[in-house]
């Protein structure tokens, strides 16, 4: 029995495109004739497509092929893009840096966007419908208490609380009914019955809240 032609492996730039892909881009640059390389690469491009049908309808797929197209061939491939491709520099170029706010926070079981909603109410008494989101803003608190706490709050210390970050400019009356924050959680899924179960066909597995 003959033994099998060895082949030395090829460098995989990109391992997601497998072998076979990159040893058609090592041939499509050992193409003299600029047209031949255009038909070559085109066909590369459907080939990689297909190995990844679910990502067609995606508006930057086609040109996501071809930058890794390029920089596969290391950028060495001397075609006519049909888009223009990403260059070597920015391939290992750092992203920009995200800001990240780092000012403490009080109360930490009720974040960040409540404090910075509280400081804009606080700041914009002519705000439309201003004591209707002040009271939104004091039950999601309550929730987010709740939530932490695992236990239930006065809405007295709900209504201090908002004094307190607010600087003293939203004061809630402490009796205000806050809007009920236990509808949420207190209602369970239950699957009804709709005589199906015992027939052989496919259950009715539609729910409904309680």
């Amino acid at each position: 029995m003959n033994n099998m032609p060895y082949r030395p492996k090829v460098d995989l730039i990109m391992p997601e495109y497998g072998r076979n892909v990159q040893q058609m881009v090592n041939i499509c640059l050992q193409l003299d004739n600029r047209a031949e390389r255009n038909r070559c690469a085109r066909t590369i491009i459907n080939f990689m497509g297909n190995m990844f049908p679910y990502l067609r309808d995606v508006e930057t797929f086609k040109h996501k092929l071809w930058d890794h197209l390029a920089i596969m061939s290391d950028f060495k491939l001397d075609i006519d893009y049909p888009f223009e491709i990403i260059r070597p520099e920015k391939l290992n170029a750092k992203p920009d840096r995200v800001p990240y706010s780092s000012g403490r926070i009080r109360y930490m079981h009720y974040g960040r966007n409540i404090q910075n909603f509280v400081t804009y109410l606080a700041e914009h008494p002519d705000t439309r419908n201003h004591d209707e989101l002040a009271k939104l803003i004091a039950s999601h608190m309550k929730r987010s208490y709740m939530q932490f706490n695992k236990d239930n709050v006065e809405n007295i210390k709900i209504v201090d609380d908002m004094r307190q970050m607010s600087g003293g400019k939203l004061n809630l009356d402490n009796d205000m009914k806050l809007y009920d924050t236990r509808q949420n959680n207190n209602r369970r899924y239950v699957q009804p019955y709709n005589g199906r179960q015992n027939d052989g066909r496919q259950n009715d597995y539609r729910k409904r809240w309680i």
